[in-house]
């Protein structure tokens, strides 16, 4: 970001004082929403440290005021001990202090002064006297801008004390209905390292965060990203061409990026069963028969053309009668046990050559060594990409050596954190801190497409890019969740693989995943306000898909006039 901001100055003349007032102004404008735009008799505290935070929290208390806000700064330091473009607005800001702005009174229709104050504060004592002062007074909303994005030790001092009243202050307003400040931190909450995903101490927990040009990894990356609330991307004059040119391998998925994969795969006017693939679904046990049937029932929402369940013969009658009817079944030899047998190799791969896609491991169990066996020799020999979850990835941990995906048949895996440390061959959960890490290096390894499953889902690529997932909550948590994305996944690969042949759309495997993990969220983010997240469950999330695609891509959802 400071090389963006560099180029920015450099190449295309913006001057750094421009940046930081652009800053400001999106900063303002999330306050002002904030305040449901109304600035009549309202209180904002901007908290400022002596770095360009700072100055973006002084100029965006200045244009707050000027709107009408009544406004107390305080600058934990002296103005004298700041530089550059945050010492210019704190100038600014003293120069403001004690004067008048005006507003209108709606009441009396009179003009009515409004004041922004600047307190210097850069003792222990002199904090203990705004405690008892004017940090005691109730406000509207809270601008965190103490530290920005080059904080790399934990903060001690006055520092600390000004993070640990923000927090205490948001704490007390479950107990307080009086108290209703908003807290919004400018760039990234203070107290994080912007480059970590792991908090390194004290932290403000904010209800919004305004980040400029793009995500930091401790903006998207949990568990720091919890610490955001709802997190903000402003554009302030940094030229798209520079962004673009940034060596970077971590990125936020968007909901262009979902959109894009519903737009070119459009049904025509032409199209039917065929043209939207087939997924094979190999899942399913005795006693474990819904982890199937939500596999292939959300293959089948997800606009797959066709769907086949291969599944245990003794259980395929019951699976049957899970499955919505357009998903088709079939039985496969199975052990005394009743999960899948290494005699089903070659009816299975011969199945396999009819499909577009296959998924494999829901509800299989893991504990037979038949089992396992089949479910290698299937991955090994088929000719169509693979999306492999739960036992299907139980059944190869730790993850063979010399297994590897291909780009023209690739491997899909979709661990959660605990399945990971199997094919890991770990039990040290330490290794799973640096989920960008662990996920890249075990994709570009073994060269499969990983989706690293869990808050705020990741999908490393065999060329080392991360896509991180924005879309989700807490509800997705829920039995069969899991089982419900994998069908997704296969019915957006069963999609594609039908769709790039043709020559009528340009997806690949790595963007019909990214977008099913997308889709598949803002499907449950929809079942969430509907139902919340306590009570929504995984069929609630696929029934929710078309509500998502309506949403996303309106136009092609709807059948020609």
């Amino acid at each position: 970001m400071r090389e963006i901001d560099r180029l920015t100055i450099e190449r295309y003349g913006v001057s750094s004082l421009t940046l930081m007032e652009s800053a400001a102004t999106a900063v303002a404008r999330v306050v002002m929403d904030e305040l449901a735009g109304d600035a009549q008799r309202k209180s904002v505290l901007v908290l400022c440290g002596k770095g360009n935070n700072g100055g973006d929290g002084a100029a965006s208390a200045r244009l707050l005021g000027t709107a009408g806000v009544r406004i107390d700064v305080v600058l934990i330091g002296k103005v004298d001990e700041s530089k550059s473009d945050a010492r210019v607005n704190f100038e600014r800001l003293r120069a403001w202090n004690d004067e008048r702005v005006l507003r209108e009174d709606r009441q009396t229709g009179s003009i009515e002064p409004g004041v922004i104050n600047l307190f210097e504060c850069d003792s222990e004592k002199g904090w203990q006297q705004l405690l008892t002062g004017i940090l005691s007074a109730p406000r509207d909303v809270i601008i965190d801008a103490l530290f920005g994005t080059g904080l790399t030790r934990p903060v001690e001092g006055i520092y600390r004390e000004a993070i640990s009243y923000l927090n205490q202050l948001r704490e007390s307003r479950a107990a307080s209905p009086s108290n209703i400040s908003r807290i919004v931190s400018v760039d990234i909450p203070s107290g994080l390292d912007s480059d970590s995903p792991e908090p390194i101490g004290e932290t403000v927990q904010a209800d919004s965060t305004v980040t400029m040009t793009a995500p930091k990894p401790a903006n998207v990356l949990p568990p720091a990203a919890h610490l955001n609330g709802g997190l903000v991307v402003a554009d302030i004059g940094s030229p798209p061409e520079l962004i673009a040119e940034t060596k970077t391998d971590l990125f936020l998925v968007e909901t262009d990026d979902a959109r894009r994969w519903l737009t070119e795969t459009r049904y025509t006017l032409d199209s039917y069963k065929n043209s939207h693939g087939h997924a094979l679904i190999i899942a399913g046990s005795r006693g474990f028969t819904g982890a199937a049937a939500l596999c292939g029932n959300a293959a089948m929402r997800a606009g797959t053309g066709l769907v086949t369940v291969a599944t245990p013969a003794t259980v395929q009658s019951l699976v049957a009668t899970q499955v919505t009817t357009e998903v088709m079944t079939t039985a496969l030899a199975e052990t005394d046990r009743g999960t899948v047998s290494d005699d089903a190799i070659d009816y299975a791969l011969k199945f396999a050559e009819r499909a577009d896609v296959v998924a494999i491991g829901p509800g299989l169990t893991a504990d037979d060594e038949r089992t396992r066996s089949f479910v290698r020799a299937v991955v090994e020999k088929r000719k169509t990409p693979i999306v492999i979850d739960a036992d299907g990835l139980n059944c190869l941990s730790p993850w063979p050596a010399g297994l590897r995906g291909s780009a023209e048949v690739p491997i899909v895996l979709t661990p959660h954190p605990g399945e990971m440390l199997r094919l890991l061959g770990t039990d040290d959960k330490s290794v799973m801190n640096d989920r960008v890490r662990v996920a890249r290096a075990f994709a570009t390894k073994h060269h499969v497409i990983l989706v690293l499953k869990g808050s705020r889902a990741m999908t490393a690529a065999p060329d080392g890019r991360v896509f991180l997932n924005s879309t989700g909550n807490a509800g997705l948590g829920t039995a069969g969740a899991g089982d419900t994305l994998t069908g997704v996944i296969a019915g957006f690969l069963a999609q594609t693989m039908a769709y790039t042949p043709s020559g009528r759309g340009r997806q690949t495997v790595l963007e019909a995943v990214i977008a099913a993990i997308h889709v598949s969220g803002f499907a449950g983010d929809l079942a969430a306000r509907e139902l919340g997240m306590r009570a929504m469950n995984a069929s609630d999330i696929r029934e929710h898909l078309s509500a998502a695609f309506r949403q996303l891509d309106p136009i092609g959802e709807l059948p020609a006039s």
